[in-house]
Formats: structure tokens, sequence, C-alpha cells
């Protein structure tokens, strides 16, 4: 079975499996303890600091950019739900 089939067959499942069927895959990762997130993270979260303190960053209010998330987030889910 080829990843796409195996997708596809995944997606047809009951929601409930599918929860499983992702966690399963999630635990199946490699987990990075904090210290090597927090060491990968930081050169990107120093650049975007100084964007923002140079005024080169355009920023947004928290709200907005939950509004924003959650309509898109529902847009996906809703693209998932007609196929």
């Amino acid at each position: 079975m080829s990843t796409q089939e195996l997708l596809a067959y995944v997606l047809k499942l009951p929601r409930e499996e599918r929860v499983q069927v992702a966690e399963a895959l999630l635990l199946s990762l490699e987990i990075l303890d904090e210290d090597e997130v927090a060491a990968t993270w930081a050169p990107e979260l120093e650049r975007r600091s100084r964007q923002v303190a140079e005024g080169k960053a355009q920023t947004i209010a928290w709200g907005d950019a939950r509004t924003e998330l959650l309509t898109e987030l529902a847009e996906r889910r809703a693209r998932r739900a007609a196929l």
C-alpha cells in the first residue's frame, strides 16, 4: 500500500480512530527534550525579536491573529469534510 493509499484509507476512518492513529504516529516520532527545542528555536526567536525591535516586522493584535487562525482552521475542516 502506498503512502497516499494509506492516507486515503485513514482519512475515511471515524474521528476517534483517526485520533488514535494520529497519536500513535506522533508518539513514534523522535521527541526532542526542552533544551534541544530551545536551542533549535533560539536563533529564529532572536531574528524575529530583532525585526520587531527595528520596526521591520508587521505585527497584529492577538485577537485578530486568533480570529484569522480559527477561520482558517474552520475552512480546512470544511474542505476535509467535503472529501
